[in-house]
C-alpha cells in the first residue's frame, strides 16, 4: 500500500502509531487508545504481531457504521497476515468471527436456539442452583476468600460447559486449554492448547451425530449429520463459544472490583436492587474488558470516511472500548453514571458479529453480582485495592484474584 495514495487530497495520512501489548493494572483505560481517540476519528496503528498497519475507528457512529457495512469483510482476514495483538493466528473454517454473509447466517443457525432469551429463561433456575452451591461452600468456610477462585471462575465455566454439553470429567482440561488460548504467552503453548481443544471438540461432535440433546455439541453433531454444515465448520463454530466463559469471569471481576472500591456504587446496588440492571449496563460500558483491539476487517472496495480513502484491501479495526467512551455520545464518559440517558453500549459488539452468547453472559453477570451482594453482607476487599493482582499477558483483562471478607 502506498501511503501517498491513501488520501483523497494532498493532506498527509495519519501517522502510523505503534500500539504495544501493555499489562495495565486495575480498570485503567489504555493510555495509547486515549491518545488515538484524541488524534482523530480515523487513525493508523501497528500492533505487536502480524504484518503492516491497519486503520482504527474509535467514534461510536463510525464503529456502528463499519460493523454493519458489508464493504468491510472478515473472511479475507483468514488469508492475510494482518497486524494483530495475538502472537498466534490460525483461524479455522466455520468460525463465526470470520464469516461474511450469507455464510454467517448459515453457520449461526444450528446453534442459535441454545442462546435465545427463552433458552436463557429455562437455564436461569439451573444456573442459580449452581451458583448457590458455590456460595454455600464460601459461606460455610467463612472469610477471607478469593472470590475469583471460589465463585467468579467456576460459575461461568460450569454454566458454559452445561450449555455446550461438556461432561464434568472433561471440564478441568477444557478450561486449561481455553485459558492458554486467550493468553499472549507464546505461539507454541497456544498452538498446543488449540490442538488439544479442537481435537476434543471434533471427537465430541462426531459422538453426538444422532443425539437428540439441546446442548451445543449435540446441536452441532445433528447439524453435521443432516449435512447442514461440515464437521470442520462445526468445530470452528464451537471453539469460540467454549472460550466465552473466560470473558464472563474477567468482566465480572472488573465490575466487582469497582463495586468494592466505590462505596456509592455498592450502596446503590444494595439499596436499589430493582435498578441493578442500569448499573450493570453502565459498568459494561465503562470497563476496559480487553487489551487493545479484537479482530480486523478488510475493506472490499474503496470507502471514504472523514475525508480519507480506505482502499480496497486495507485492514480496518474498530474499538468498542473507545466507542463506549465517545464524549459525543456519553458526556463525561470516564465517570460511572447509571442514570445517564444515552444510546446502548457496544460492549457485546454490533452488527452481524454481535456476540452470540450475549444473553448468556448478561444472565450470568446479573446472577453473580446479585447473589454475592445478597449472600455476603458487608462484602469488602481483604487487601488494599492496589494489592489486588491483575492478569498479565492476556487479551481479556481482569483481576487474577479478589481476596474478600464480609
Amino acid at each position: 500500500m502506498n501511503d501517498e495514495t491513501t488520501t483523497l487530497s494532498e493532506q498527509a495520512p495519519p501517522a502510523i502509531r505503534d500500539w504495544p501489548a501493555s499489562d495495565l493494572a486495575g480498570t485503567e483505560f489504555d493510555p495509547v487508545l486515549t491518545d488515538l481517540m484524541r488524534e482523530g476519528p480515523l487513525t493508523r496503528i501497528r500492533l505487536p504481531h502480524g504484518e503492516g498497519w491497519a486503520w482504527l475507528a474509535t467514534r461510536y457512529d463510525d464503529v456502528k457504521a463499519i460493523t454493519n457495512d458489508p464493504r468491510f469483510g472478515r473472511a479475507e482476514v483468514t488469508r492475510r497476515q494482518v497486524t494483530r495483538m495475538a502472537p498466534h493466528f490460525k483461524p479455522r473454517p466455520g468460525s463465526l468471527a470470520f464469516a461474511d454473509q450469507p455464510d454467517h447466517n448459515r453457520l449461526r443457525r444450528p446453534v442459535a436456539g441454545a442462546f435465545t432469551v427463552g433458552a436463557m429463561k429455562r437455564l436461569r433456575p439451573r444456573a442459580q442452583r449452581i451458583l448457590d452451591e458455590l456460595m454455600e461452600g464460601v459461606v460455610r468456610d467463612g472469610p477471607p476468600a478469593d472470590l475469583i477462585e471460589r465463585v467468579l471462575e467456576p460459575f461461568p465455566l460450569t454454566v458454559v460447559s452445561e450449555v455446550m454439553g461438556v461432561p464434568a470429567a472433561d471440564r478441568a482440561q477444557v478450561h486449561a486449554w481455553t485459558r492458554t488460548i486467550i493468553s499472549t504467552t507464546g505461539a507454541e503453548d497456544a498452538e498446543r492448547a488449540k490442538n488439544g481443544l479442537y481435537g476434543w471438540i471434533t471427537e465430541t461432535v462426531r459422538a453426538r451425530a444422532h443425539s437428540q440433546g439441546d446442548d451445543v455439541y449435540s446441536l452441532l453433531g445433528a447439524a453435521v449429520h443432516r449435512e447442514e454444515i461440515s464437521e470442520t465448520e462445526a468445530v470452528g463454530l464451537a471453539g469460540p463459544l467454549q472460550i466465552g466463559g473466560e470473558a464472563v469471569t474477567a468482566n465480572c471481576g472488573q465490575m466487582l472490583y469497582l463495586l468494592l472500591t466505590r462505596p456509592e456504587l455498592m450502596a446503590r446496588m444494595r439499596e436499589r436492587p430493582e435498578e441493578r440492571g442500569a448499573v450493570v449496563d453502565e459498568l459494561l460500558r465503562y470497563i476496559p474488558h480487553r487489551s487493545s483491539v479484537g479482530l480486523a476487517r478488510i475493506a472490499l472496495e474503496d470507502v471514504e470516511l472523514h475525508g480519507l480513502r480506505i482502499r480496497a484491501g486495507d485492514p480496518v479495526y474498530v474499538s468498542y472500548l473507545a466507542a463506549n467512551r465517545d464524549p459525543e455520545v456519553y458526556p463525561d464518559p470516564d465517570r460511572i453514571d447509571p442514570d445517564r440517558s444515552a444510546p446502548p453500549h457496544l460492549a457485546f459488539g454490533n452488527g452481524p458479529h454481535y456476540c452470540t452468547g450475549a444473553v448468556l453472559a448478561r444472565l450470568q453477570t446479573e446472577l453473580l453480582l446479585g447473589t454475592l451482594l445478597e449472600r455476603l453482607p458487608g462484602l469488602r476487599l481483604a487487601v488494599a485495592p492496589e494489592d489486588v493482582p491483575w492478569r498479565r499477558r492476556t487479551m481479556i483483562r481482569g483481576p487474577q484474584s479478589l481476596p474478600c471478607a464480609w
